[in-house]
């Protein structure tokens, strides 16, 4: 029995350690990062932006979104919130020029992150070049020493990218943009 308590007691220690250790590894972490990638889709911009622009109907093809209400302009910006693998987050739309370009950010100030995403569609060789550049800021200490290590800054990037190729009934897979920092 004895046995049993010092080992159990040696494991709570060795975790105890090893939250201490991200934590002090994440606060020396740069809070904002930028990360972007980019997906070559056989659509015109003008249709990939319909899909993307077109939130209400993102659960029925994004693997990590349950449920999108559209929340209607606040401010002047349209708002939406998400429900999903991810929580609940809500996101506004800053700029938004069809077809060519759309920036959304996160509203909730309480995650332990936030920060913004801008699309580009481009036109490329018959297709479209989507670029989703990521300008993030994390708060917290642990998240930050997930998102870099564990994670990756371009996991929920590349997760959505992935989900809008296979909308489109392509194997698209993202590539590295310039800029990821």
């Amino acid at each position: 029995m004895k046995l049993l308590l010092t080992i159990i007691a040696a494991i709570v220690v060795v975790l105890v350690l090893l939250i201490v250790i991200m934590l002090a590894i994440g606060s020396r972490l740069p809070q904002q990062h930028i990360a972007s990638r980019t997906i070559r889709l056989n659509r015109t911009p003008g249709d990939v932006y319909a899909v993307v622009r077109d939130f209400g109907q993102h659960p029925k093809w994004r693997t990590d979104v349950k449920s999108v209400e559209v929340l209607g302009p606040v401010d002047g910006h349209v708002q939406f919130r998400e429900h999903g693998s991810n929580g609940t987050v809500t996101y506004e739309v800053l700029d938004d020029i069809p077809g060519q370009h759309l920036v959304t950010r996160i509203v909730d100030r309480d995650l332990g992150y936030s920060g913004s995403w801008e699309y580009a569609f481009v036109p490329a060789a018959g297709g479209t070049a989507l670029t989703i550049t990521e300008k993030g800021d994390v708060s917290n200490p642990l998240f930050r020493f997930m998102s870099r290590y564990v994670f990756g800054h371009t996991a929920t990037i590349d997760t959505y990218l992935k989900s809008l190729a296979r909308h489109f009934g392509e194997a698209g897979a993202p590539g590295d943009s310039a800029g990821n920092k």
